[in-house]
Protein backbone atom coordinates (compact mmCIF):
# COMPACT_ATOMS: atom_id res chain seq x y z
CA UNK A 1 0.00 0.00 0.00
CA UNK A 2 2.72 2.52 1.18
CA UNK A 3 4.45 2.06 -2.48
CA UNK A 4 1.62 2.67 -4.20
CA UNK A 5 0.45 5.39 -2.39
CA UNK A 6 4.14 7.59 -1.91
CA UNK A 7 4.05 7.14 -6.11
CA UNK A 8 1.11 9.35 -6.54
CA UNK A 9 1.17 12.69 -8.98
CA UNK A 10 0.92 15.85 -7.35
CA UNK A 11 -2.69 17.08 -7.13
CA UNK A 12 -2.02 20.89 -7.30
CA UNK A 13 0.05 23.64 -5.91
CA UNK A 14 1.03 23.87 -2.00
CA UNK A 15 -1.78 25.95 -0.16
CA UNK A 16 -1.71 26.89 3.74
CA UNK A 17 -2.28 24.23 5.71
CA UNK A 18 -2.60 23.43 9.12
CA UNK A 19 -0.33 20.24 9.18
CA UNK A 20 -1.78 18.44 12.29
CA UNK A 21 -5.35 18.38 12.35
CA UNK A 22 -5.76 15.52 14.84
CA UNK A 23 -8.76 15.08 17.40
CA UNK A 24 -6.80 16.76 19.90
CA UNK A 25 -6.02 19.73 17.82
CA UNK A 26 -9.90 20.17 16.78
CA UNK A 27 -12.84 21.88 18.58
CA UNK A 28 -16.15 20.32 18.80
CA UNK A 29 -19.19 21.75 20.05
CA UNK A 30 -22.56 20.45 19.12
CA UNK A 31 -21.23 17.85 16.77
CA UNK A 32 -19.73 20.12 14.78
CA UNK A 33 -16.15 21.83 14.58
CA UNK A 34 -16.21 25.02 16.04
CA UNK A 35 -12.45 25.52 15.98
CA UNK A 36 -8.62 24.37 15.90
CA UNK A 37 -5.73 24.90 18.29
CA UNK A 38 -2.32 24.59 17.26
CA UNK A 39 -1.46 26.49 14.71
CA UNK A 40 2.02 26.56 14.88
CA UNK A 41 2.61 24.42 12.03
CA UNK A 42 0.67 26.45 9.55
CA UNK A 43 2.66 27.05 6.32
CA UNK A 44 2.53 25.76 2.77
CA UNK A 45 1.87 22.04 1.63
CA UNK A 46 0.04 20.02 0.30
CA UNK A 47 -3.50 20.62 0.07
CA UNK A 48 -4.30 16.74 0.69
CA UNK A 49 -2.23 17.12 3.87
CA UNK A 50 -5.51 18.53 5.80
CA UNK A 51 -7.87 15.36 4.92
CA UNK A 52 -6.03 13.42 7.34
CA UNK A 53 -8.41 14.29 10.01
CA UNK A 54 -10.87 12.39 7.73
CA UNK A 55 -8.83 9.36 8.35
CA UNK A 56 -8.31 10.24 12.51
CA UNK A 57 -12.30 11.01 12.82
CA UNK A 58 -14.22 9.48 10.50
CA UNK A 59 -16.10 5.84 9.87
CA UNK A 60 -16.68 4.87 6.43
CA UNK A 61 -19.88 6.55 6.08
CA UNK A 62 -19.37 10.06 6.74
CA UNK A 63 -15.62 9.78 5.49
CA UNK A 64 -17.81 9.27 2.09
CA UNK A 65 -20.14 12.15 2.97
CA UNK A 66 -16.88 14.51 3.40
CA UNK A 67 -15.09 13.22 0.25
CA UNK A 68 -18.24 14.41 -1.97
CA UNK A 69 -18.60 17.27 -0.27
CA UNK A 70 -15.00 18.61 -0.68
CA UNK A 71 -15.30 17.52 -3.98
CA UNK A 72 -12.46 15.71 -4.07
CA UNK A 73 -10.53 14.16 -6.58
CA UNK A 74 -9.61 10.36 -6.46
CA UNK A 75 -5.63 11.74 -6.51
CA UNK A 76 -6.66 14.57 -4.13
CA UNK A 77 -8.35 12.18 -1.95
CA UNK A 78 -5.47 9.20 -2.70
CA UNK A 79 -2.45 11.29 -1.11
CA UNK A 80 -4.57 12.20 1.77
CA UNK A 81 -4.57 8.45 2.69
CA UNK A 82 -1.18 8.78 1.75
CA UNK A 83 -0.85 11.19 4.53
CA UNK A 84 -2.84 9.63 6.83
CA UNK A 85 -0.88 6.20 6.71
CA UNK A 86 1.81 8.13 7.18
CA UNK A 87 1.11 9.99 9.83
CA UNK A 88 -0.84 7.36 11.58
CA UNK A 89 2.55 4.76 11.30
CA UNK A 90 4.69 7.66 13.42
CA UNK A 91 2.11 7.38 16.00
CA UNK A 92 1.84 4.35 16.42
CA UNK A 93 5.13 3.84 17.46
CA UNK A 94 6.45 7.62 18.73
CA UNK A 95 3.94 7.73 21.15
CA UNK A 96 4.26 3.94 22.32
CA UNK A 97 5.51 4.70 25.65
CA UNK A 98 4.97 8.44 26.42
CA UNK A 99 0.90 8.87 24.88
CA UNK A 100 -0.33 5.61 24.61
CA UNK A 101 -4.10 7.34 23.26
CA UNK A 102 -2.06 9.30 20.80
CA UNK A 103 -0.43 5.55 20.14
CA UNK A 104 -3.89 4.26 20.18
CA UNK A 105 -5.66 7.08 17.62
CA UNK A 106 -2.75 5.70 15.63
CA UNK A 107 -3.67 2.27 15.61
CA UNK A 108 -7.70 3.26 14.89
CA UNK A 109 -6.30 5.13 11.97
CA UNK A 110 -4.40 2.58 10.33
CA UNK A 111 -7.22 -0.21 10.86
CA UNK A 112 -9.91 2.42 9.13
CA UNK A 113 -6.99 3.07 6.14
CA UNK A 114 -6.98 -1.00 5.61
CA UNK A 115 -10.42 -1.53 6.14
CA UNK A 116 -11.37 1.09 3.15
Amino acid sequence: MWSRLRELPSAGPDVMSHKDLTPANLLVRGGRLAGVLDGGGYGPADPALDLVAAWHLLDEKPRHILRHSLGCTDIEWARGTAWALEQSMRLVWYYRETNPKMSELGRSTLQRILDS
